[in-house]
């Protein structure tokens, strides 16, 4: 009996953390939201609809997310880098990594500081990047033959525009 309440126990926990391993807190959920709606408006319907596909709010909302849980990883790891960096302080006007980045109230967090400020960055920055790449594949896309050469006829070929143009702005 013991054996079958430890294995119930199990089966129903197991599903629950991989849940909670893809879910994504409330605020990045939000900010990914924001960020789409700023796509879209920028952009236009239909050519949201080209880049996303169906549901695309959907698929929109889920890459932001994604591509915000990469940039939270390499921010923090940039500004690990930067605290244990001797040379900080000469870089940036003499001030140390906490005196640069501030304290909160209690007087720490300024890793915690660089990492959000240094992951908004990213996420502004690719956003931008692909309003203007999104804008561009729509100007080309007005030449259909020499757009089809370019990028193919399916229905990713839009994507494919915006993803290599993209792929060649430069980040900050």
């Amino acid at each position: 009996m013991t054996k079958l309440i430890v294995f119930a126990a199990l089966a129903l926990a197991i599903p629950a953390a991989a849940l909670a391993d893809n879910t994504a807190p409330p605020t990045v959920q939000a900010a990914a939201k924001a960020a789409c709606r700023t796509e879209r408006t920028a952009i236009g319907d239909a050519a949201f609809k080209l880049l996303h596909g169906a549901n695309g709010f959907g698929k929109c909302v889920s890459g932001a997310v994604r591509s915000a849980k990469a940039n939270d990883a390499a921010a923090l790891n940039t500004c690990k880098k930067d605290q244990s960096d001797p040379a900080f302080a000469a870089a940036h006007g003499g001030k140390t990594f906490a005196q640069f980045y501030g304290k909160n109230s209690s007087g720490a967090n300024a890793l915690g500081k660089c990492v959000s400020a240094t992951s908004s960055a990213a996420d502004h920055a690719l956003l931008a990047a692909t309003i203007a790449a999104a804008k561009s594949c729509k100007t080309e896309r007005a030449d259909r033959a020499a757009f089809a050469t370019n990028y193919g006829a399916n229905e990713n070929a839009f994507g494919k525009c915006v993803s290599s143009k993209v792929k060649t702005t430069p980040t900050p």
